[in-house]
């Protein structure tokens, strides 16, 4: 047997050829890519927040059609209200820099734009409805998303790959078709009081859901999910509450009220808190474009019950959507976004250490200094 000859120091590596099968091998690689636990649990996260939205819907349009009673403020006002019981409460027991007095002393105005923005978008698209068409509504609504990818742009740094805009076209294809199969369905509405309006009142409420989702993102991220959600309890509570005494107290004193529309608002309150509530977790595991993506097949979800409450008719076309739209969704988390870094500022990088192991830092070289000087 003879012995293999000895490589030479920096020679390169012998040939070896390809595997055959290039095409079960790209197939492999791809379904490595996509079939991950990460992207699964995203997807079964974007379609709990789905649900929570459907249940929402399907109980306004409850109370809308069967009782007469349209108090969309007054609903925001109740989840708000559960928000601030929950989480405002829990701010004020902790201490140091998590405490209730000591966020409102150095960012209250912060929080005070964050609750208007928020209460705004919420009364802005349910009372587009009164004014314009569902397919108007479903179609406009996403405005939202490009306007969150921009804002997440400049504001989170957020640099997006070519496949991150091929998704978010998948999704808003499955969005026309969506409304498309409305059309057939003939599910689109009526033509509204004033389409102008209403159009418009959706543009708006999605710019605002926009900007209350992009500082969702920075302040789950960067500070914790409780401040976030007890500062919008606390000012949402706040703002939803004199909005509601003075546009919709005639609607409220009309309302004859009855245990069945007790719990329709209850069971709406409660969808809403969980919507709010399991937001932020979302957003902190992957994004707030991810999140706005994945809950697009909230009005699938909103037919399928409708199928069986409200009577409405069926049509191959939503299967194809909901297919569609999950496609956009996947091929979107597949991908993972980049952060650029920030501007450069006086401010000294402490990305490596952080912030606790720089204070360490610190305290150490001033004993040392102090030791030497002695």
């Amino acid at each position: 047997m003879e012995a293999a000859a000895p490589e030479l120091p920096g020679a390169p590596p012998p040939y070896t050829p390809p595997p055959a099968g290039g095409f079960p091998n790209l197939l492999r690689r791809i379904r490595g890519q996509v079939c991950t636990w990460n992207i699964l649990k995203t997807i079964v996260l974007g379609q709990m927040l789905s649900l929570s939205i459907c249940g929402t819907a399907i109980t306004s349009q409850y109370l809308a059609e069967r009782y007469k009673v349209n108090t969309p403020m007054l609903q925001s006002f109740i989840n708000y209200c559960l928000l601030f019981l929950i989480y405002t409460v829990m701010l004020a027991f902790r201490s140091g820099s998590d405490n209730l007095l000591y966020i409102l002393k150095r960012k209250w105005w912060k929080y005070i734009l964050l609750g208007l923005a928020d209460v705004e978008a919420n009364y802005m698209i349910v009372r587009a409805y009164q004014y314009t068409t569902l397919t108007s509504v479903q179609l406009l609504d996403c405005f939202g998303i490009p306007v969150l990818m921009a804002l997440s742009w400049f504001i989170l740094y957020a640099r997006y790959r070519v496949v991150h805009f091929i998704a978010v076209a998948v999704c808003l294809l499955g969005v026309g078709t969506m409304v498309g199969a409305d059309i057939l369905a003939g599910r689109e509405g009526n033509s509204g009081s004033n389409v102008l309006i209403g159009d418009i009142l959706v543009l708006g409420g999605a710019s605002l859901y926009a900007i209350s989702n992009v500082c969702e993102e920075y302040i789950v991220k960067k500070l914790s999910r409780e401040e976030f959600l007890g500062m919008v309890g606390l000012f949402g509570t706040i703002i939803s509450g004199l909005q509601l005494m003075i546009v919709e107290y005639k609607d409220i004193a009309s309302i004859h009220w009855d245990w069945k529309i007790a719990m329709l608002f209850v069971a709406f309150a409660l969808c809403m808190f969980c919507l709010y509530s399991f937001m932020p977790w979302v957003i902190k595991a992957t994004s707030a474009t991810s999140v706005n993506l994945g809950i697009l097949t909230a009005d699938l979800y909103s037919l399928f019950f409708g199928l069986f409450l409200f009577g409405y008719q069926f049509s191959g076309l939503y299967l194809l959507s909901f297919s569609v739209i999950m496609v956009g969704f996947v091929l979107y988390c597949s991908s993972p976004t980049r952060t650029a870094e920030p501007a450069e500022s006086s401010v000294p990088p402490v990305t490596i250490i952080g912030f606790d192991n720089l204070g360490l830092k610190i305290e150490e070289n001033l004993q040392e200094a102090h030791s030497a000087a002695l």
